[in-house]
């Protein structure tokens, strides 16, 4: 019997505490219940609600209706995402009102047929959430500030620029860093081309540009190698509208080069089907510069109605996407093509310029004579997301296919026989030819514990890059890349943000072998043969690296500062390691070092940003050390093998110190009147090796740009605006030798545009005009600035924008 009590004791013992325990967790809980509506008050079935920071997620009912059980008091915000909407964010005060019930309206996202205005900036968000130094562009920017490529219509902004090849390319300059130092993600998969040569511009079509993220300094803890500088990271495009048909007819014409082109893009989708394609194509000629005469290596060379003879080139771009979306599930397919091919200064491309045939040249602006290059390239990439109880999951595959070509006449150098063999492997007008592949994997999983918001991931790469033609620079290569990370942001309450980053990474690289084709003249101890010389050996080199980053967000209602530290790493690539050859477009011999090490980073950023109603002030400082930056170095060799005595550049590795910032002011004067100011300036040493004491080549000079922007109200018309940019750049003496220095300039630009209702659509008309006053002016980052070229006349550019709608159903 007491045996019985004790035990009926035990349970109600153990009863009473549950009941404890339940009230004290259900005193720190509640529920939570709306809905959700589209604009027109249509409930919206299927919209994905997400609580945070504790990532509970339910889906809407028929009604639009939503509810949460047992939510904690502490809960923050709610996500509300449908597709074709824009996205929610909903404050809670749950502590206060822990009977809320939101009712939500949702607003249509319909991509290309009318814009959205969001007073609340996604740039300003997102840099609030952000440890790192982000600029965002869209595509009305792009629009507005129109280049000849991408990265020349980002260039407006402080610390981007550009090595600028002619009117057609360019390749990114951040902060004073390119090549392989910067990388290019577009949706979501790294571009790989030939990214390692000044020559070779981005394949990137800028009309399929939707929003472009800017990330100033190392980034490898999210991509890897070559991000050690910074990252270009082009966002997928919206998914249309549900059940509706339509697209846009973009036009476009330039006055310097006389160039026509157009894009045209057609979309649809029914409830969860979609597709998005687009066709874009250029044909421009040759481009005007403020002078008659340039001087290659001190001989001068005139050029024909100040055009800069050869640099003609047509582009056809093709892209497509197809995709299947629903509230937990997302996949897309997307495929591109972009083709160009564009002529090379016949000037200056390691011929002699005095031989150059100007009167075939100077015929016609348009035609597209040696030398010249054409370049195709292919990419084919899924992007699968789904959610998995409380997990986010990603994946990706990529393809990359990248097929270049450099023809030139045939022209013998050291002992390269004087006629070209019949009985060669390669045309006699194919110098070199490039055949790269890339293969790539992603995984990647987001989820929350507690405060804590976790994103980890997997990633591998594979190269293999063929060579051809009769000329060697670098030998063929297979490289292999992986890495794995976690990032974890934690919010501590609602002005404090931490974040903490790691990251593995092996990478191997093998060279192949490469033996002339033609023999050369060997003497050894007083002995003289002919010989088959070998310009590149097997070589497998392996690199590992650890990297980190740390940062914190503090955020006022006006205020904003932020703050990261990191490290960052780059593996060498086959042209630092194993190059022997000469670069015809820079008259020298450059020569890899297969002993280099991996390049190493460590930065500092700084980020401070005050907003009141009529202004705002950012201001973001960095400094940066290398341990082991790689560059070339000239030597006092002269090559006398394979070209008339050009000078020998041997790769090298030396500490560097790297400081420097950006500062963005903007005031509105008056409702229509605005005005900013940007200015960036970038201070680089060697501290170690030959070249101690001297900055790093290709360094832009400060500068700053006052901008002024007046945006009236006309009748009929929406979104007008003028706009008078003014750029000072200072002269740039410091200089590497045999780099020159440059004297400082000022450029005015001119833009104006408006947006004209015609039935439903909104026709966008724009037009700029650079270089204002035809200034004649050299340009520090330019690839032709080497033989002192200046930067183009001035160029009108109109662009007209046509979107149209064929179906739409409610």
């Amino acid at each position: 019997m007491n045996k019985y009590k004790s035990n009926r004791l035990r349970i109600i013992y153990l009863l009473l505490f549950c009941v404890v325990i339940f009230t004290k967790v259900s005193a720190q809980t509640t529920n939570i219940s709306g809905k959700i509506f589209s604009n027109n008050h249509k409930p919206l079935e299927g919209a994905t609600v997400t609580i945070y920071p504790s990532f509970a997620t339910t889906i809407t009912n028929k009604e639009g209706a939503f509810y949460f059980n047992q939510i904690p008091l502490n809960s923050k915000k709610l996500i509300i995402r449908y597709s074709g909407y824009i996205p929610s964010e909903i404050k809670l005060f749950l502590d206060k009102n822990p009977n809320a019930q939101p009712d939500i309206l949702l607003h249509p996202e319909i991509k290309e047929l009318q814009e959205v205005i969001i007073k609340d900036n996604y740039a300003t968000r997102l840099n609030k959430k952000e440890s790192l130094s982000i600029d965002v562009v869209t595509s009305s920017f792009i629009q507005r500030n129109l280049g000849g490529s991408l990265m020349q219509s980002l260039q407006r902004l402080p610390g981007v620029k550009t090595i600028s090849i002619g009117s057609g390319g360019s390749k990114p300059l951040i902060r004073g860093l390119s090549f392989n130092q910067v990388i290019v993600v577009e949706n979501g998969i790294k571009h790989e081309g030939q990214q390692w040569g000044a020559d070779h511009g981005l394949e990137i079509d800028q009309y399929a540009v939707n929003r472009v993220e800017i990330i100033k300094g190392p980034s490898s803890f999210i991509y890897g190698s070559d991000a050690i500088g910074g990252a270009i990271n082009i966002k997928p495009l919206p998914f249309p509208a549900k059940h509706v048909l339509g697209g846009s007819a973009i036009l476009t014409g330039k006055t310097n080069n006389e160039q026509y082109g157009s894009s045209i893009n057609l979309f649809g989708r029914n409830d969860n089907w979609f597709f998005d394609t687009r066709m874009t194509t250029m044909d421009y000629g040759d481009y005007r510069v403020p002078t008659d005469v340039v001087h290659v290596y001190n001989y001068a060379v005139p050029l024909y109605k100040n055009h800069l003879r050869n640099t003609a080139g047509r582009e056809l771009d093709l892209h497509a996407s197809v995709g299947y979306i629903n509230s937990k599930f997302k996949s897309v397919l997307y495929t591109s093509n972009i083709y160009n091919k564009t002529g090379f200064f016949a000037n200056a491309h390691g011929l002699e310029p005095r031989n150059v045939d100007l009167e075939l040249h100077d015929k016609s602006s348009r035609d597209i004579q040696m030398p010249h290059q054409e370049v195709n390239h292919t990419k084919i990439s899924n992007t699968t997301s789904f959610q998995l109880g409380e997990h986010r999951l990603e994946t990706q595959l990529g393809f990359q296919k990248n097929f270049r070509r450099e023809r030139s006449h045939y022209v013998n150098h050291g002992f390269m026989p004087p006629i070209y063999p019949d009985d060669m492997y390669a045309p006699q007008d194919l110098e070199r030819q490039y055949d790269k592949e890339v293969f790539s994997v992603a995984i990647k999983d987001e989820f929350a514990l507690g405060e804590h918001k976790f994103t980890v991931g997997l990633n591998t790469e594979v190269q293999r890059n063929k060579i051809g033609g009769w000329s060697f620079l670098i030998p063929a290569f297979t490289q292999i890349n992986m890495g794995a990370f976690a990032y974890d942001k934690l919010q501590l309450n609602e002005k404090w943000l931490l974040h903490a980053a790691v990251r593995l990474d092996r990478g191997k690289i093998k060279t192949k072998q490469y033996t002339d084709w033609f023999e050369s003249e060997v003497t050894t101890n007083g002995e003289t043969n002919f010989e088959y010389l070998q310009r590149s050996e097997e070589l497998t080199r392996t690199f590992r690296s650890f990297t980190w980053s740390a940062g914190v967000n503090y955020n006022l209602e006006k205020f904003s500062l932020k703050a990261n530290a990191g490290t960052s790493f780059r593996m060498p690539i086959a042209k630092e390691l194993a190059s022997n050859g000469v670069n015809y477009h820079y008259f020298r011999f450059e020569k890899g070092n297969p002993s280099l090490a991996a390049e190493q980073s460590y930065q500092l950023d700084l980020g401070l940003e005050w907003q009141e109603n009529k202004w705002s002030v950012q201001l973001s400082p960095f400094f940066n050390y290398f341990p082991n930056y790689i560059y070339l170095n000239p030597t006092s060799q002269h090559d006398i093998y394979y070209g008339a005595g050009n000078q020998v550049f041997e790769y090298s590795q030396s500490k560097v110190m790297r400081y420097g910032g950006e500062l963005q002011t903007r005031y509105q004067f008056l409702k229509d009147l605005s005005g900013e100011i940007l200015v960036e300036y970038l201070y680089s040493e060697q501290l170690s090796g030959s070249k101690k004491g001297y900055t790093l080549p290709f360094s832009p000079p400060a500068s700053v740009l006052f901008g002024l922007t007046y945006s009236p109200e006309i009748k009929n018309l929406r979104d007008t605006y003028f706009s008078l940019d003014f750029r000072y750049t200072a002269k740039q003496n410091l200089i590497v030798p045999p780099e020159k220095k440059t004297a400082s300039s000022t450029i005015f630009n001119l833009a104006l545009g408006t947006k004209v209702r015609a039935g439903q659509q909104d026709l966008a008309i724009s037009l700029q005009v650079q270089n204002l006053f035809n200034t004649k002016y050299l340009n520090h980052t330019s690839f032709y600035r080497l033989i002192e070229l200046p930067e183009a006349s001035r160029n009108i550019i109109v662009s007209l924008k046509i979107p149209f709608l064929i179906l739409k159903q409610k």
